[in-house]
């Protein structure tokens, strides 16, 4: 990081915006008020930007107006802009809701960079163009990410009824969804029959018999097992055919007169070794050749999810060889895909409001402080989301989030030269599981309402947060970004709303 200038800050670390805010009453001189906000106005901004303060500075920001406004009803305002501008004016914004007593004023909030999204879409279309991708709407169901990704042409992975039909109200087409859960209870199955989703997964005999009951039309792919033991969330512990059970399972399905399609697979969610779709495919070849010996003419192939950001290009080209390499011959073989971190988990960022601080106290004039272990933590930081809201990807996805200082003492401007100490960081409800990160270093001058911010939160955060003691789930502001693709975004968008 970059050496920033600090700017000092005129207004006590707890926001006390009644003699801050330049909009309203205040016995300080308006100089110092203006200072003040200019401190965190001007960190919207590149140092290039000329910025004229005056005393509807902040609500000019609050209330910017763009020309091609893309409005859905039903849907949150859609803005423009880098994410970050967002993420630094929410912080003014909560600034103004403290000002006139609103309750949770400080609230921790998203950012959502809907280009972020896009871009991964195109990404996607480049290394793997034989590859369709059926979005996994569980990873995370966010309406505006659904609508553009099926403004973007993708198909959907549902895992129950209610994705189902999440997915149906946008207008999609029936065949652009796979129910992909083997294990549906039997009104979800009659359910799907009705809304015309004929694709779905199977790994067992009994769900044969409820499809068989329930959808006899059903188009059946048959799930089998992999080698997981490569994924951060390994799913072969609860689903998956293992080889030697698959031509009992297809007989069975011949005895129903069920249509079996094809074969899927998922190596687990966060794959972070690539090897493993080769595996996979390599099985699925098996398990294609098993449908023929039992009468069956596959055309489908669905490689599962797994997809990681990080490792995307070197599993595009491996996963593309081994498809090369046991399926040479594939003019009429559809073969689709359920990623879901892959297109979101950069998207979504964090601020969350330090909300309460438990330190060693401050020494006396004159004296020492005391030694600090640097590997133990000394501060402890309070935060107004914990892992019973967005940050249950930790318990339940095993991530492990790492914060940045967003804004402190009044200011964005946060020097890389700021002495750091060993910190952890709590989230707000009263039980003690509930940690966001046990050891951080963070700067030593972090004081109660201050700002941070947690990067790559899109994936499996939103969608499980509960409102355990009373938290609410935070809300997402969303900008169609300010770099690649934001034209792009809002044309798809506005297209698709018609």
């Amino acid at each position: 990081m970059s050496q920033l200038e600090i700017l000092t800050a005129h207004c006590p670390v707890d926001f006390d915006v009644v003699s801050c805010s330049p909009t309203l009453s205040s016995s300080l001189p308006r100089s110092h008020n203006e200072k003040y906000l200019a401190n965190l106005v001007n960190g919207l901004f590149p140092p290039s930007h000329t910025v004229h303060h005056d005393n509807s500075i902040t609500h000019k920001i609050a209330d910017r107006h763009y020309e091609d406004e893309v409005s859905i009803p039903g849907l949150p305002p859609l803005h423009k802009g880098h994410p970050d501008v967002h993420l630094r004016q929410g912080v003014i914004n909560s600034l103004h809701l403290n000002a006139s007593g609103e309750v949770d004023a400080e609230k921790a909030f998203f950012v959502a960079d809907l280009s972020s999204v896009y871009r991964q879409h195109e990404r996607w279309k480049k290394l793997l163009p034989e590859i369709e991708p059926f979005y996994a709407v569980k990873c995370n169901p966010d309406p505006y990410v659904l609508r553009l990704l099926a403004a973007l042409g993708t198909g959907f992975d549902c895992a129950s009824n209610r994705e189902i039909q999440q997915v149906l109200e946008l207008g999609i087409n029936p065949d652009r969804i796979i129910f992909a859960n083997p294990c549906k209870a039997t009104s979800f199955i009659r359910s799907s029959a009705k809304a015309g989703v004929d694709m779905m997964t199977f790994d067992n005999t009994d769900e044969l018999h409820k499809v068989a009951r329930t959808h006899p039309g059903a188009k059946l792919v048959v799930r089998i097992l992999t080698d997981d033991s490569k994924s951060l969330c390994r799913l072969g512990l609860k689903y998956g055919a293992p080889l030697v059970t698959v031509p009992a399972l297809l007989a069975k399905a011949r005895e129903l007169k069920l249509d079996v399609v094809g074969v899927s697979f998922h190596v687990g969610s966060g794959c972070y070794d690539s090897s493993a779709f080769a595996d996979a495919v390599m099985r699925a070849r098996t398990a294609w050749d098993m449908g023929k010996e039992a009468g069956y003419d596959f055309k489908l192939l669905d490689v599962g999810g797994g997809f990681e950001d990080a490792t995307f290009e070197n599993t595009a080209a491996v996963l593309t060889e081994a498809i090369d390499q046991y399926f040479p011959q594939r003019e009429n073989i559809r073969i689709i895909a359920e990623p879901g971190r892959y297109y979101v988990s950069k998207a979504f960022s964090l601020a969350a409001n330090i909300i309460a601080r438990r330190a060693p106290p401050a020494p006396e004039h004159g004296a020492q402080e005391a030694d600090v272990d640097p590997e133990h933590p000394s501060v402890m930081y309070y935060i107004n989301d914990g892992v019973y809201g967005a940050f249950n990807c930790i318990l339940f996805d095993h991530q492990s989030p790492q914060p940045y200082v967003l804004s402190m003492n009044g200011s964005f401007h946060v020097p890389s030269s700021a002495p750091l100490r060993a910190s952890s960081v709590w989230g707000p409800t009263c039980d003690s599981m509930d940690c966001v990160c046990p050891m951080v270093q963070l700067p030593a001058g972090l004081q109660v309402g201050d700002w941070l911010a947690f990067e790559n939160m899109g994936a499996y955060t939103i969608c499980a947060a509960s409102q355990f003691n009373g938290f609410e789930v935070s809300r997402v502001v969303y900008t169609t970004g300010a770099g690649p693709g934001a034209v792009e975004v809002r044309e798809a968008l506005r297209a698709f709303q018609g």
